[in-house]
């Protein structure tokens, strides 16, 4: 039972986020947001909101390392796994503002996340206020950069349905009706279910945690990017992938640790793989510059993906 309340639940996230991206798109498009400002917020953050339930339940259920393992295997994922299968598929150009802002903005909110742990092992509610703090500057400055790119890139961004602009607020509602009743449920199945798998494979909830749960929560941003590299099409965002990172760390671990402080329970939390998070992280810097600059090619994928499948591996030695 407990594989089939992993498949459950992992569906039901699947179809609860896209469901709450539509109507939170569909929402904004009411709005009068811009396509670049819900490409930029809404998506990101609607697309966090499955490791966003999954952490949170798992930490009310006194589980802290499922929150963790979530958040750190999802961000070592959306770069071993997505990036390297995207790449591999198609060789993805690098913004060259990404390595200005998007890339150091991550590393620091990596970085931030290893000291606040190593500090006392607890996400306490002042970090998790700080973290916060952190992401409302971070998207303050992001906006505003955009704001100025406007006269080039408005109407870029491939990723927003423009249809979504003509949908009814009766639809809206419905559909942020059945987002959120799946993701609730979905996350109650994925703890429950990762809880049990962890029992009967005779491995920490960690383990699981980094792994199964991670990946699960993953498959969005996967599904979408390997679907996007398949067709030659340009809607897989470098930038926005990192942002989806960055909302993960501050988000997700902030407003979690706001409600139920977050305790490190597994030692490999701090030992190993929170620096597994930073190396993947860094490794971008010499990737979009070697050889060939601002891109990453199908052999650059190829080497994120077998670094991500020794972690794996590593996971369960």
């Amino acid at each position: 039972m407990s594989v089939f309340y992993v498949l459950l639940g992992l569906v039901l996230l699947v179809v609860g986020g896209e469901f709450l991206v539509r109507s939170s798109v569909g929402l904004s498009f009411k709005l009068n947001l811009s396509k670049m400002v819900i490409g930029l917020t809404v998506v990101s953050f609607a697309t966090s909101t499955p490791e966003l339930l999954v952490s949170l339940q798992a930490a009310l259920d006194g589980f802290s390392d499922i929150s963790l393992g979530n958040v750190i295997g999802s961000n070592i994922a959306n770069i071993g796994l997505v990036l390297g299968l995207t790449a591999i598929i198609s060789t993805l150009g690098i913004d060259h503002d990404f390595f200005r802002f998007n890339w150091p903005v991550m590393v620091l909110f990596s970085l931030a996340l290893y000291l606040i742990l190593k500090n006392d092992h607890v996400i306490s509610r002042s970090e998790g206020l700080g973290l916060l703090g952190a992401l409302c500057v971070y998207l303050y400055f992001l906006i505003q950069r955009a704001r100025k790119a406007r006269p080039t890139e408005e109407g870029q961004n491939d990723e927003i349905d423009d249809g979504l602009s003509k949908t009814s607020y009766f639809k809206i509602v419905v559909w942020l009706i059945i987002g959120a009743v799946a993701l609730y449920f979905g996350s109650e199945f994925l703890v429950k279910g990762a809880k049990e798998l962890a029992s009967a494979l005779g491995v920490s909830d960690y383990a699981i945690s980094v792994t199964v749960i991670a990946i699960g929560t993953s498959v969005p941003e996967l599904a979408a990017s390997v679907i996007a590299a398949l067709k030659k099409e340009k809607a897989i965002s470098l930038g926005n992938l990192i942002g989806s990172n960055i909302f993960n760390i501050a988000s997700v671990l902030g407003l979690t640790a706001v409600i139920t402080p977050i305790n490190v329970i597994d030692p490999s939390i701090l030992s190993t793989n929170i620096f597994w998070l930073i190396g993947f992280a860094l490794i971008l810097l010499p990737l979009g510059f070697l050889p060939i600059k601002m891109e990453l090619s199908r052999w650059k994928g190829f080497l994120l993906f077998a670094a991500y499948c020794v972690f794996i591996g590593l996971i369960f030695a």
